[in-house]
Order: structure tokens, then C-alpha cells, then sequence
């Protein structure tokens, strides 16, 4: 009998029906911005990208950020918060079109309700500026629109109020506007994305926040030297005061020797946003439109095989964090139609089985395969969303 046929036979269960028992909570997948650009139902099968709920249905995921994507693009010309709305008003007539499948959560009693249904619950996420000045009005009104989780810096560039990982220093960190910001999500019940961040804007969002502050996708920057990733001491802040960092999975974060191919393939590393010109502010928003939907969905980069790492390989750094934070602090954060390059093997959302799988292999508890899986982000979730 092999490890695998074993611990299924300890289990009484395959890893399949193993996988379907779990709750699976994805932080981070981008959904209607194909449909903003292009049309189409979430609820139908495509055979590109990464995710319609058909194919996540069939992957036994549960609940996810739902992330509402703001380009870099409409930044110059201070559209990102009509963006915003725009965004949340496809996700709202989209989810309603497909009720029977998924229903939007504001609450962790939302999301076990929904559960209880055999639905998907959607948690409102941006990603991006909602506003490059931070006001605290339009802050609040995208939580009475239901928004529960918000990036606090604009992505891969700089807004002003919170340093980005991937832009020229403004602040060294946040300022005091920033700060606010974080104080306000605070008493809301909002969730805190500090993804993107730079080392110290994610640091003292951590040391002032009174709620767990969460990473939603990222990596660790011993594995990849990158700003876009976050330094192990970082990490250790972030656990010790109750925050998780969710594992990306696309090779370019973890897997040096693609980060390099991606980068010579492009010219540029993946974050580079430096085409973003001011004279972008003298665009229309259906101009802006026009230029940025050919990039959706995001899907990474065809590359050789050999090259890729496999599932066991992506959970060696998944590993390393949980060795430095402990294991109530490291979750699921795909990014799924949001660039990455994919592990070998993995075809799109269908495959969430796969790490099952993989954690199986490698001995782990089902008590830890279900911190992992879902688990941890419910219970932090549940401490911050109001």
C-alpha cells in the first residue's frame, strides 16, 4: 500500500470525497471583468481562462473574494471609483442572474447560510484604487454596497495615502490620511488587503490595525527577490497579530527560473505598469475600455513544462510560511484570471481537488487541510465583517 492509498484508507475516504467534505474559501479570484469588457454569463461554461462557476462547481469551491479588478488604467483620468461602481453593478445583476448557484455574503453567517444551500458565497473585494485620494465617503458607501474587503494600495501603483510594493516611495508608508483609511475600514468591518503593498505600508497597517489584517495573494520574497512578495519578518508581524497571507499560484511569484523567462519574454517584470501615461487622463472611460479589454481574462504565459512547478513543488513555499507563521495564518489566494502562470498539470478551477491531493501527500492532518482550504479566512473573516 502506497502513502496515498494509506492515508486515504486511515481517512475512510478518497481524496476526492475528502476535498468535497472540506469548506473551500479562495481569496482571491477575479470573475465579472471578462464580462465587463466582453459580455457573457458567469454561470456559463467558457473554455478559456480560469473560472465560471460551472467549472467551480465542479472544483467543490465554496466561497471566494470576490474580486472587483481596477486597472491601473483608469487611474489618470480619476475614473477608478466610477469603476468601482460599475463593477459592483455587474456583480450584483450577474450573481442575481445565477441565484441558484451563488448569492452575495457580508458576514460569515451569510456565507454558512449560503452553504447551507449549496450556494457559492461571493464576498465583495477590490483590488485597486477605489479611490486615489481615499475618501472616507466613498469608502463607506462601497460598504453599504455590500463591499467587505478593500487593497489598500492602488495595485501596482502609487496612490495618495499608502505606498505601493511595485511604485517610486511617496510616503514610506502610509500617511496619515493612510492611516485613517485603516481606521475607518477598522470600524466598518471591512478587510484589509495589504497585497501590493510596500514593506512599510504593509508594516504599520499591521501595527495600527485593530482587526487581523489580510495578504490575499502573495508570496514569500526568500523564495523570489522580488518588492511585489513579502519578507519572512514581515510575515512574523502579520501572524502575530492574528493576519494570514494567502498563497498566489502562479509560478512567477515562487518559481525563480519562470519569474526570469516571464520577464525576458516581456521585457519587463509582470508588475511593471510604466505604460500608464498621464496622457491617459484625457481619455474616455469607453476609450479606456477599448484599450484595456484585450487583456482579459488573464491567463499567464505560455511556457515550457519542464520549466513549471508541479502542485508539490508550489506547497514546498506554502511550507516555509507556515514554518514561520504557524498554520492559523497561511491560506488559499489562486488569483485565478488575474495572470498566473498555472503549476503543471493545472488546468483552471476545476482543479482545486489538486491541493488536496497534494496536501494529502505530504502527511498533512485533515484538521490542517481545512485551516488551509478555507477554514482560516472564515474564522478572521468572521472577526472583522460586519
Amino acid at each position: 500500500m502506497n502513502r496515498r492509498q494509506f492515508l486515504s484508507s486511515a481517512l475512510a475516504l478518497t481524496p476526492r470525497q475528502l476535498h468535497d467534505k472540506m469548506f473551500v474559501f479562495d481569496a482571491h479570484v477575479h470573475v465579472i471583468t471578462r464580462q465587463l469588457y466582453h459580455g457573457g454569463d458567469i454561470g456559463q461554461r467558457v473554455e478559456d481562462g480560469h473560472f465560471d462557476l460551472v467549472r467551480a462547481k465542479e472544483g467543490g469551491l465554496d466561497a471566494l473574494f470576490f474580486n472587483l479588478f481596477i486597472t491601473e488604467d483608469y487611474y489618470p483620468g480619476h475614473y477608478e471609483t466610477k469603476q468601482a461602481l460599475r463593477l459592483i453593478d455587474l456583480a450584483y445583476r450577474q450573481i442575481e442572474k445565477n441565484s441558484r448557484t451563488i448569492g452575495i455574503a457580508r458576514n460569515a453567517a451569510e456565507i454558512q447560510a449560503l452553504r447551507k444551500q449549496n450556494k457559492i458565497a461571493a464576498v465583495l473585494d477590490i483590488e485597486g484604487g477605489f479611490d486615489m485620494d481615499g475618501d472616507l465617503g466613498v469608502l463607506r458607501s462601497l460598504h453599504q454596497l455590500g463591499v467587505r474587503s478593500i487593497q489598500l494600495p492602488a495595485h501596482n501603483f502609487a496612490n495618495n495615502f499608502a505606498d505601493s510594493c511595485c511604485a517610486v516611495t511617496r510616503f514610506n508608508g502610509l500617511t496619515e490620511h493612510g492611516r485613517a483609511v485603516v481606521r475607518e475600514c477598522n470600524r466598518l468591518g471591512v478587510v484589509i488587503n495589504i497585497a501590493h503593498a510596500s514593506t512599510d505600508t504593509a508594516e504599520q497597517t499591521i501595527a495600527l490595525s485593530e482587526h487581523p489584517v489580510v495578504s490575499t495573494h502573495d508570496g514569500l520574497r526568500s523564495r523570489n527577490n522580488i518588492p511585489r512578495l513579502m519578507t519572512e519578518a514581515t510575515l512574523e508581524k502579520l501572524a502575530k497579530k492574528g493576519g494570514l497571507i494567502g498563497f498566489h499560484i502562479g509560478n512567477e511569484f515562487h518559481n525563480r527560473a519562470m519569474f526570469d523567462y516571464r520577464t525576458k519574454q516581456a521585457g519587463k517584470p509582470f508588475w511593471d505598469r510604466s505604460d500608464v501615461k498621464k496622457d491617459k487622463a484625457e481619455m474616455t472611460i469607453a476609450e479606456i475600455d477599448k484599450l484595456v479589454a484585450p487583456g482579459f481574462p488573464m491567463v499567464g504565459i505560455k511556457a515550457p513544462e519542464e520549466l513549471k512547478y508541479t502542485i508539490d513543488q508550489w506547497f514546498d513555499v506554502v511550507e516555509r510560511a507556515s514554518q514561520i507563521a504557524g498554520e492559523d495564518h497561511v491560506i488559499l489566494g489562486t488569483d485565478f484570471d488575474g495572470g498566473p502562470t498555472l503549476p503543471r498539470g493545472m488546468r483552471d478551477c476545476r482543479d482545486y481537488p489538486m491541493f488536496t491531493e497534494a496536501m494529502l501527500r505530504r502527511g498533512w492532518k485533515e484538521s490542517r487541510i481545512e485551516k488551509f482550504l478555507g477554514g482560516n479566512l472564515l474564522r478572521v473573516f468572521g472577526k472583522i465583517a460586519t
